[in-house]
Parts: C-alpha cells; sequence; structure tokens
C-alpha cells in the first residue's frame, strides 16, 4: 500500500477538484520536525503560511509547539483563535495593518504578539499608535541577507537602528529575525553560507546585548536552511511546507526526510485525442507561477506529463501503455503547496485506513477573519 499510499478507498465522495491531506503523515512530519532539534520544541517557530488551519494549529499544542510565525494579520488572529501563546507576524505593518494589528492585540491580551521593523520610521509609526492605546509592542529588527526581499541590509549599520529603535518608549526590541530563502543548492552549500553570515552577525548581537543588558532571541531561517539553524544554539527556526511537504521540496531538500502529506484529486473529464485527457486541476486548482513542468507531479503514472494549462483544464499527455477512462480519479502532487493551499476553501482528512474521516478548513486563507 506504500507505493500508493495516496489512493483514497472512500465511501465518502467529494467533487474534484479538491485537497486531500493524510493525518498519519503530518504526524510523522511533525515528530520529524522534532527530531530535527534534538526534541527540543522551544527551538521551533514554525510559519502557519502553508496550511493556514486551526487544526494544525491543535495538533501543534499537542507536540508543545506553542510558537508560530505568521505572514498576514489573518494568519495571526487564527493562531490566537486557537490559543498558540506566542505569535510573531514576520511582515512590518503599515498603513490600515498598523490599525489591524492594533485591534488584534487588543482582542486577545492573553496572547504574546510581536511583530518586525526594518527601518525607523516604521518603529516610529508603531511606536505612536502604541502610545494613543496605552500599549507596548515587540518588535524584532528583520535583517536582509541578501534575499532582498524585506529588512535592513547586513551592509549597513543595522546595529545604529536598534540604538534608535530602544529609545522609543512603547516598543520592546525582542531580536533579530532572518529570512534567508533565496539560499539554494545542497545542503552543504546552503549550510556554508548561512554560516558565514550568521556568524558574522552573531558578533554584533552579541556586542548589542551586552549594551542592551538582555539576551536578544533570534528567529531563522525558513526550509531552505532549516538543518543549519536547527543546529545552532539559542535560535528559533522557522519552517513551513515540512507539515505538508511538495514536490520542489522533495527534489531540492533531499536531506529532509518529510513525507509527501497533501495531493490534489481531480477528475478525467474528456479524451480529446488517443493520446491525451483533459482533467479538472486547472490552474485555479494548483500554484501557477512556474512553468508547466513545474506546477505539479502525477503520482498515478509517470507517464503522464502535464502539456497544457488553463483555468479550469490540464492537458494530460499519456506517453505509457495503461488506459485511461472519462471519469478516472487523479492524484496529483503540487510543485509549491503554499499557494495551492490557499486556493481551498478546506481540505478532506484521510486517515490510515485511506477513508475521508474529517474536514479541516483553511481558514486563513482569507485575508480578513474578523479583524
Amino acid at each position: 500500500m506504500l507505493n500508493n499510499w495516496w489512493k483514497i478507498n472512500s465511501e465518502v465522495r467529494i467533487d474534484t477538484p479538491f485537497l486531500a491531506v493524510y493525518e498519519d503523515r503530518i504526524q510523522s512530519n511533525i515528530e520529524r520536525l522534532i527530531e530535527s532539534v534534538n526534541g527540543d520544541t522551544q527551538k521551533l517557530r514554525p510559519h502557519i503560511k502553508t496550511h493556514k488551519n486551526g487544526d494544525i494549529l491543535d495538533l501543534f499544542k499537542t507536540y508543545n509547539i506553542n510558537k508560530v510565525k505568521c505572514a498576514t494579520i489573518a494568519e495571526a488572529e487564527l493562531a490566537a483563535m486557537h490559543e498558540i501563546p506566542d505569535v510573531l507576524l514576520a511582515y512590518q505593518p503599515v498603513g490600515i495593518k498598523k490599525e489591524r494589528w492594533i485591534s488584534l492585540l487588543k482582542k486577545y491580551p492573553a496572547i504574546s504578539f510581536s511583530t518586525i521593523v526594518d527601518d525607523f520610521e516604521s518603529a516610529k509609526a508603531l511606536d505612536s499608535i502604541a502610545h494613543k492605546n496605552n500599549l507596548t509592542l515587540t518588535v524584532y529588527l528583520d535583517l536582509n541577507t541578501g534575499m532582498n526581499r524585506t529588512g535592513i541590509s547586513i551592509s549597513k549599520d543595522w546595529g545604529a537602528l536598534i540604538d534608535e529603535i530602544v529609545k522609543l518608549k512603547n516598543l520592546h526590541f525582542a531580536g533579530i529575525h532572518i529570512y534567508d530563502g533565496h539560499l539554494k543548492g545542497d545542503v552543504e552549500h546552503r549550510n556554508s553560507i548561512a554560516s558565514n553570515i550568521f556568524f558574522s552577525i552573531n558578533e554584533e548581537i552579541e556586542t548589542i546585548q551586552e549594551k542592551l543588558g538582555y539576551e536578544l532571541k533570534i528567529v531563522a531561517g525558513g526550509s531552505n536552511t532549516f538543518p543549519f539553524y536547527a543546529s545552532q544554539k539559542k535560535v528559533e527556526c522557522s519552517p513551513g511546507t515540512f507539515v505538508f511537504w511538495d514536490a520542489n521540496y522533495q527534489i531540492h531538500l533531499p536531506e529532509q526526510n518529510f513525507e509527501s502529506a497533501l495531493v490534489i484529486v481531480g477528475t478525467i473529464i474528456s479524451k480529446p485525442t488517443d493520446t491525451t485527457f483533459c482533467i479538472d486541476i486547472g490552474y485555479k486548482a494548483v500554484a501557477s507561477e512556474n512553468p508547466i513542468d513545474k506546477r505539479l507531479v502525477i503520482l498515478n503514472d509517470e507517464n503522464l506529463i502535464p502539456v497544457s494549462h488553463s483555468e479550469e483544464h490540464l492537458i494530460i499527455e499519456n506517453q505509457g501503455k495503461n488506459k485511461y477512462a472519462i471519469g478516472d480519479t487523479i492524484y496529483a502532487q503540487p510543485y509549491h503547496v503554499c499557494p495551492t493551499c490557499a486556493l481551498y476553501d478546506s481540505v478532506q482528512v484521510v486517515n490510515s485506513e485511506q477513508q475521508i474521516c474529517d474536514q479541516w478548513f483553511i481558514t486563513a486563507r482569507s485575508r480578513k477573519i474578523t479583524i
């Protein structure tokens, strides 16, 4: 059964396309994550952008994972709704997001919320709104170590920026945030670059800690550099994809032994030629930012090759000898699971007997829950 672990033998019928998640594999992936940090769950602050799901947050707590990172205020609200004690928004709140952030903190005063900043004007704006609301906001400095997406460049005097931030009376400076998702290649290459940068940063962090008189927290990395940061003391790691895994990381991060735990289930809806058929997994059903050969992998048969994609249709060329009929079920592994998951309202939960046993809602796919 291992070779077709993805096959669903269930009397429950769900219209396709839908997402299926495999409960035992999700649990195994969480257990592998914990093993990677030698059982020290305090080192884990998983990113919830992959699943955006409250049931998985509840599952985290059963494994004593009580800190998360998120990318949207909706994700942060979902974490608070499920009583995750410590929630970091890894997205600098500007504009109306500042007001939403304050509203969230007021609604859930028992939760320890924090966010990131990367320039003084943004820090001042947060300090001002915190003062107006009689709050103290916890912030991390976001460092740009080469991805050039957010953060103050490590080539600049970021220590001086910290000196200015700590003077703001309604901000508590907690530590450093690093995301280095640009690091690719084999694990030795990724670890080498990450370690060179991190150890140079660490010297400055030690100097800053002595000046401040307290220890700074460090939240660093994603999936690509997780093996390196998992081996570092007093660093919180933030992988997210491990929950479901996907074809991209299965290919490019082979050293991380996570199992695929999510598939897209589709149906053959037409056979326009003798060697092609059409399934209902269009690019509104799978993340399609990559070329067509890097959108999904058909699990039924390695000889089924995607050749053409549109909104609700995917044309498959059958290069093998197996025969397929209209109405047959097709199972596919997404190449990029995070944006794929965000295309659906829910996932169908499959148990170890390969039966659909539950439905979990992807609540934080919405930009707004209540705030």
